[in-house]
C-alpha cells in the first residue's frame, strides 16, 4: 500500500507497531511453526484489514488515544486473515502468493496446514484475553464462516447454475465477515452506541464484498506479476467469479471450457479473452462500485468532521481505485 495514500498516514506509526508485535505473536515452539508463520508476516500484503480496525478505533474514540485492546484486536484480524489465506492455497493448489511461494509449497502440506491451524488457534488464545465476551463472540464466528466459504466454494466448482447472489453470499463468508467483524468488535472495545457498532459493521461487510469482488476482476484482468499469483487461478480451480457469471448470461459458448474444466492448453486464454470482451468486467466492476458507495453511506452516524472518518471513506474510494 503506498504511504502517499492519505488514510495511511493517519495510522502509519500505530501500523509499524503492528508489524512489530506480529513478529512476537507468532512465535511458537516448534521452529518449523516459526518459519512457516514467519514466512507468510515477511511477505507482507497491504494489512487492510488491522489498518480498518485502526482507522475505526480513532474514528470512535474521543481523544485519539487507541485502547490497547484495539492494537490487539487489529493484530488478531491479521493474524486470522493470515491463517484463512494458508489454508486457501492449500486447497487451491496455489504455487505463489504475494510474489512469494506459499507455505505449503516451502514447506509441505501437512505442515501448511499445522500452520494455519495454529494461527487460528493463536488467535482464539489472544481473543479471549481481550476480556470483552461480546467481541470474542463476534470474531470468532469469523472462523466459522471461512469454512462455510470454502465448503459452499468447494461444492460449486464448475457449477454453471450458481448464482450472482450465492457468489455474494460464499463471498461474504470468505472475506466480508472478518472486515464487519472486526469493524463492529472496534466500536464494542470504544464502548459505542448499538447504532454506531451496527454501522461499521455495515461498514466492514459492504467494503469487504467490493474488495472481493475487485480481487475477481483483477484475476481476470491483471498478469501474474501484478497479482503475486497466477493469472486467471480462479477459473483453472472452478471458482466462478462475477465477471464469469456475468459473461455466461451474454456468451453461451465459454459453458464449453467450464464442462471440460479447462482440461485443454488454451481453454483458460480464451475463456479470460471472452470475459474481457464481454460486458462481464464492466457489470462486475458497477457491483463493487454498488457495495463501494453502500459503505460510504454506513459512515453517515458518524462525526462527519473526523478526519478519521474521512480515512475510511478514502480507504473505501482507494481499493475501488485499484480498478483503474
Amino acid at each position: 500500500m503506498a504511504k502517499s495514500v492519505t488514510f495511511f498516514s493517519l495510522i502509519e506509526a500505530d501500523l509499524d507497531i503492528l508489524n512489530n508485535n506480529l513478529k512476537n505473536m507468532v512465535g511458537a515452539k516448534h521452529p518449523i511453526l516459526y518459519a512457516a508463520a514467519e514466512h507468510l508476516f515477511q511477505a507482507g500484503g497491504k494489512r487492510l484489514r488491522p489498518v480498518i480496525v485502526l482507522l475505526a478505533a480513532k474514528a470512535t474514540i474521543n481523544n485519539e488515544q487507541i485502547l490497547d485492546s484495539h492494537r490487539r484486536l487489529a493484530e488478531i484480524t491479521e493474524i486470522i486473515h493470515t491463517a484463512s489465506l494458508v489454508h486457501d492455497d492449500v486447497l487451491d493448489d496455489c504455487s505463489t502468493r504475494r510474489g512469494m511461494k506459499t507455505v505449503h509449497n516451502t514447506f509441505n502440506v501437512k505442515i501448511a496446514i499445522l500452520a494455519g491451524d495454529f494461527l487460528f488457534a493463536q488467535s482464539s488464545w489472544y481473543l479471549a484475553n481481550l476480556g470483552q465476551l461480546n467481541v470474542v463472540k463476534i470474531i470468532s464466528k469469523v472462523i466459522t464462516d471461512f469454512a462455510e466459504g470454502e465448503v459452499r466454494q468447494g461444492s460449486t466448482h464448475f457449477d454453471i447454475s450458481v448464482s450472482v447472489d450465492s457468489y455474494i453470499e460464499k463471498s461474504f463468508y470468505k472475506t466480508a465477515s472478518l472486515i464487519a467483524a472486526s469493524c463492529q468488535g472496534t466500536a464494542i472495545l470504544t464502548e459505542s452506541n448499538t447504532k454506531i457498532c451496527n454501522s461499521l459493521y455495515l461498514y466492514g461487510k459492504h467494503l469487504g464484498l467490493a474488495f472481493q469482488i475487485i480481487d475477481d476482476v483483477l484475476d481476470i484482468t491483471s498478469s501474474s506479476t501484478i497479482l503475486g499469483k497466477p493469472q486467471g487461478a480462479d477459473l483453472k480451480n472452478g471458482n466462478l467469479t462475477a465477471p464469469l457469471l456475468f459473461t455466461l448470461s451474454e456468451d453461451k459458448k465459454i459453458t464449453e471450457f467450464i464442462d471440460r474444466e479447462f482440461c485443454q492448453k488454451d481453454d483458460v486464454n480464451n475463456c479470460i479473452k471472452s470475459i474481457i470482451k464481454s460486458k462481464g468486467i464492466q457489470k462486475s466492476k458497477d457491483l463493487a462500485s454498488e457495495h463501494i458507495q453502500a459503505a460510504l453511506t454506513s459512515l453517515d452516524p458518524l462525526a462527519q468532521n473526523n478526519k478519521y472518518v474521512t480515512g475510511l471513506k478514502e480507504l473505501g474510494l482507494y481499493t475501488l481505485a485499484r480498478l483503474n
